[in-house]
């Protein structure tokens, strides 16, 4: 009978507490979302910043060529009757080779530079059998075109002339060459040769 009213005891003082701390719990969690909404409200109120293009330092961007380049004297090479393999060797394996259009190949190159709109080439072959037909596509830029479009020099750009006068070399100290040590002369070769295989028994 003790031993009831001891647990009854317990268990009743334990529901107390767990019934006391149910209020501070309620007030923490609505304290907590209070909390949160007013964050949530506060994001919508954060000032922008009104940042122009113009003013966003643009990250340099290299030049990128896809595809296989082809030259203007890589077209005027081909000539009418050139079997596929020469063809593959002049200007390489076409872009494109269709299976339901195989007498006709593709080639197609883009060349993309920064502050440039892009420039898309393209060259069509045509092929009788396995004989060049006709060449037909865009002008095509030449090898030192291609060259001056992709290297872009900048305008007042002074390169520095490198020379050193004599005042400057004096202040450095003259290198010193190590003398190899003369090589042991190379023994004479062998007049005659074992032979490769034992000899038949």
């Amino acid at each position: 009978m003790k031993k009831q009213t001891q647990i009854s005891q317990q268990v009743s003082g334990f529901l107390k507490g767990q019934l006391g701390a149910q209020p501070q719990r309620a007030m923490g969690l609505r304290l907590l979302c209070v909390v949160g909404v007013a964050c949530v409200l506060s994001a919508c109120n954060v000032p922008r910043l009104n940042i122009s293009a113009a003013s966003i330092p643009v990250l340099y961007i290299p030049e990128v060529v896809q595809g296989n380049f082809i030259s203007r004297e890589q077209k005027e090479f081909l000539k009418p009757g050139m079997s596929r393999q020469q063809v593959k060797e002049v200007l390489g394996t076409p872009l494109v080779a269709s299976v339901f259009h195989d007498q006709r190949w593709d080639y197609v190159f883009t060349i993309r530079r920064q502050g440039v709109k892009p420039q898309s080439f393209t060259l069509n072959i045509w092929f009788k059998g396995d004989v060049l037909d006709r060449v037909t596509g865009d002008d095509l830029p030449s090898e030192t075109e291609f060259v001056t479009q992709l290297v872009a020099k900048k305008a007042g750009l002074k390169v520095p002339v490198l020379e050193a006068k004599e005042e400057d070399l004096r202040k450095f100290p003259a290198p010193v060459r190590k003398v190899e040590p003369a090589a042991a002369p190379a023994l004479p070769l062998p007049s005659s040769y074992p032979p490769l295989e034992p000899a038949a028994r």
